[in-house]
């Protein structure tokens, strides 16, 4: 099959790509490099039945030319990280609800298959743990800019599922909870990426808050896997899957963890948000996924714990700062 990947040259987006190359498909990215990086990429420009088009999803021509000729369509392609969403508002609502938009519509035409990547954001001030796919989705008020992605997210979950209910549009739709590995940065508000590069270049290991929020991280790889497998079921069309791990941990034990696995001299110090990011900031203190829906249907489970994952991106930071 022959494969659409918007924002392919970004962290997962280019994880995807190269899952797809190995299985001997043909990938085609198209990534406007706001938040990607052709480096991302760079190791499959000589692969077989490769691809990519350095534009943006709002150049319609372009956009309906590569869905007309691809069969499945990965959307990836979004503003994301906390700080650059508080910063750019206007450019967090337009990338995400137009570009969807422009997407599902293009793909209505010829009916070609569109997997959505939506976020735990959307599930916002919830306090339903786990956060189930059916359960109530909670935001804060308009004028705190902290919601914007969250509400831009759910918006598009709408859309897709609007597309379905109303034209038949073939979607699926997979919320991502905190998936990290190799090639992410921490430019945008990653955690994880941050504390292991400020703790492999001796800097503070910056912790926002108390430090006493939850989270679960997922490698990669994981949601790659899961997010191909729903793309091929039958069943999944039309539904929302949250992908992710269960493995909670506090912000405070990752800053913790991190420094203790790259044996750092870093000190941990703690921000409060209203400096981190701006007056008022809300923060979820848990957030953790239900999994039982696509373990149900794909067989879904996470294969790896947080300190393998760790490691692992420490010795892929330490490459790049080494270089």
């Amino acid at each position: 099959m022959k494969y659409l990947i918007t924002g392919g040259a970004g962290f997962i987006g280019s994880h995807l790509s190269e899952a797809l190359v190995a299985k001997g498909e043909e990938v085609v990215v198209i990534d406007d490099l706001s938040t990607g990086d052709l480096a991302n990429i760079e190791h499959l420009k000589s692969a077989e039945g490769f691809e990519y088009v350095i534009d943006t999803v709002m150049n319609e021509d372009r956009l309906a030319e590569l869905i007309d000729s691809s069969d499945v369509v990965f959307h990836l392609a979004a503003s994301v990280g906390v700080k650059l969403i508080v910063q750019s508002p206007i450019q967090t609502i337009e990338t995400n609800v137009d570009g969807t938009e422009a997407v599902l519509r293009l793909a209505s035409k010829k009916k070609k298959k569109v997997v959505v990547t939506s976020t735990s954001e959307v599930y916002g001030k919830s306090d339903k743990i786990p956060f189930r796919e059916d359960g109530d989705l909670v935001l804060g008020p308009t004028h705190k800019s902290r919601w914007i992605y969250a509400c831009s997210k759910a918006l598009d979950e709408f859309l897709a599922l609007a597309y379905w209910q109303e034209r038949q549009l073939p979607v699926v739709i997979v919320r991502l909870f905190n998936v990290v590995g190799p090639r992410q940065t921490g430019r945008y508000g990653m955690v994880l990426p941050t504390f292991v590069n400020q703790a492999l270049t001796g800097s503070p290991i910056t912790v926002y808050g108390d430090g006493k929020q939850s989270r679960t991280f997922a490698w990669v790889g994981d949601a790659v896997d899961a997010m191909i497998k729903t793309s091929l079921h039958p069943e999944a069309i039309g539904e929302v899957f949250n992908i992710g791990s269960n493995e909670e941990i506090t912000i405070d034990e990752l800053a913790r963890l991190v420094k203790e696995l790259t044996q750092s001299t870093s000190e941990i110090v703690h921000i409060p948000y209203d400096q981190a990011y701006e007056a008022g900031f809300e923060d979820l203190m848990r957030r953790v996924p239900d999994l039982s829906k696509v373990e149900r249907l794909v067989g879904y489970k996470p294969t790896r714990q947080i300190a393998e994952i760790i490691q692992e991106i420490a010795e892929s930071l330490r490459h790049r700062i080494v270089q």
